[in-house]
């Protein structure tokens, strides 16, 4: 089987890398417009071949690990492929992705979403322990074909993933809530940090709470633009819902409510009871 890789960055080579280590019988291509990601993905193993766009059409799975803007040109450029190409797309939104797949390869395109990922990206960033045991959500399998939903599972068991199954527009609710309302804050938090403190007061204070918050915005500002605007309702709504809480934490210490900021924070607590 031959698996072509579209996007050859953090989450792209982590797959090569992956898939090498848990799949027997395949070769794996890739194709990445930016040419120093070819070279890294290259020397570093990530995948055993790069090739054009017009090669990744006659592989046998084709991933599209790219911003979800790009996902949905890949879409279009793909339209073309037979009825046994199977396509995945690892993009952090759905609804969008899936309303705008061109009808002619619908039941070819697995919506994938693997909660997976590191502050760092680009090919050097990648490692082949990326996904193992992580979830991956899969959406709206009900209007794929069977042979491309079942590979998708092969796959993604292949990788040592647990597998959930939502609609779309489910998926891109929670996730406002679980994964892109935290980069929000954490990207909020490393400006208002940096607006009002000196760099070198914030490297000698700095401990594990503060490290430990802001460690995610230093995701990829591409690629996490481009997620929050395909789930902008979604986001707005997370971020209002964390705006009300924080006004409710400044208000109780603005009162000196010691019992009720106790409470408050209490309430917090029995999150990870659930986790």
């Amino acid at each position: 089987m031959t698996i072509g890789i579209v996007g050859l960055g953090l989450m792209g080579g982590s797959l090569g890398l992956a898939l090498k280590e848990s799949m027997q019988d395949i070769r794996i291509v890739g194709f990445d417009n930016n040419p120093e990601h070819c070279k890294e993905a290259l020397a570093g193993g990530l995948v055993d071949e790069i090739v054009d766009f017009e090669a990744i059409k006659k592989c046998d799975v084709i991933i599209l690990a790219i911003p979800v803007e790009g996902v949905i040109s890949a879409l279009k450029s793909l339209e073309d492929v037979g009825p046994e190409t199977t396509i995945i797309d690892l993009g952090s939104t759905k609804a969008k992705i899936v309303r705008e797949c061109p009808p002619a390869i619908r039941q070819n395109f697995v919506a994938a979403h693997p909660m997976a990922g590191r502050e760092k990206f680009g090919p050097s960033a990648a490692v082949p322990d990326l996904y193992r045991g992580q979830i991956v959500v899969l959406c709206d399998l009900e209007e794929n074909a069977l042979l491309h939903s079942d590979r998708a599972i092969e796959i993604f068991e292949a990788l040592g993933m647990y597998i959930v199954y939502m609609k779309a527009t489910e998926h891109d609710r929670h996730a406002a809530y679980i994964s892109h309302m935290p980069h929000a804050v954490s990207f909020a938090l490393a400006n208002s940090v940096m607006q009002q403190e000196d760099p070198k007061s914030i490297l000698a204070l700095a401990a594990g709470g503060f490290r430990d918050m802001s460690r995610i915005a230093k995701s990829s500002p591409l690629m996490w633009s481009d997620i929050f605007l395909q789930n902008a309702d979604n986001v707005i709504e997370a971020i209002e819902s964390f705006q009300k809480e924080l006004q409710k934490a400044k208000e109780l210490v603005q009162d000196r409510d010691e019992a009720a900021l106790q409470e408050w924070m209490r309430s917090a607590n029995e999150l990870h009871k659930i986790l």
